[in-house]
């Protein structure tokens, strides 16, 4: 969860912000590109971290509470920050990849989940409609709605298609901290409320995370896997996001 107060971005923070996320769009290029059966996730975690360096920003994730690598690699029901290791990419995997990476100050934060080989058209769907899900949401990313309507977005569209809506991670803000205030659920309750008034130069890291079975998840003993309860697949998309006094701005595509 986020804490303290949300914090506005200017005009020559955005630009700051969409200079990492450029470099997190590239790096997730690469990584799109260099997977393929047979490579271990270790050494896509080398590649991403060699390419961040080169263009001289410091990969996020790495340190961060003791997180030991630069990227999260998270493959068929894993949901989020699985650890690069020696795991070899098999046909018909599902990766999940987040990506972040830290210049001049700033952050920039992106997740695609990426095809292996030959997948199946049920994995297929699953990944296309984590994706559809972000866009349902971004068409609320603009000032004058909630952080609710965002949530309510996701939700709607993938219940529809069937699917579970992960409750126990959530979007978030981002800038000169990975994680800020505010929190940026994927699903609509009760309990939040509406949630924060979207104003410009706020920027927001919109992430569904999205089951094929139940949205129940279980942390695995590293500390840091998230797996689905039910061993199904699961899929990422996430995009770093600036609200203006228009449309909203991709900094991460």
């Amino acid at each position: 969860m986020s804490s303290g107060r949300i914090t506005i971005k200017n005009a020559a923070d955005i630009e700051k912000m969409k200079a990492a996320g450029s470099i997190v769009k590239e790096t997730l290029e690469l990584l799109s590109e260099k997977a393929a059966v047979g490579m271990t996730t270790d050494e896509l975690d080398r590649i991403a971290e060699d390419y961040i360096r080169s263009k001289g920003a410091y990969p996020s994730f790495l340190g961060y509470m003791g997180y030991p690598k630069s990227i999260c690699a998270s493959v068929n029901q894993q949901v989020v920050h699985g650890i690069p290791g020696k795991y070899k990419l098999c046909d018909g995997d599902i990766l999940s990849i987040d990506v972040g990476a830290k210049l001049n100050g700033f952050h920039g934060d992106a997740a695609r989940t990426l095809l292996i080989g030959k997948v199946s058209e049920e994995k297929k769907k699953l990944v296309e409609v984590t994706r559809e899900c972000f866009f349902e949401a971004l068409q609320f990313c603009k000032a004058g709605y909630h952080i609710s309507d965002i949530g309510a977005a996701v939700q709607k569209h993938a219940e529809a298609h069937g699917y579970g809506v992960v409750r126990d991670l959530i979007g978030h803000g981002i800038g000169r901290d990975m994680h800020e205030a505010p929190d940026v659920p994927n699903f609509a309750d009760r309990r939040f409320g509406r949630g924060a008034r979207l104003v410009p130069g706020m920027v927001i890291a919109i992430e569904p995370m999205i089951n094929m079975g139940t949205w129940e998840v279980v942390q695995l003993s590293d500390g840091w896997t998230i797996e689905t309860r039910d061993g199904k697949p699961s899929a990422h998309y996430e995009n770093t996001v600036a609200i203006t006094d228009g449309e909203p701005v991709l900094l991460t595509l």
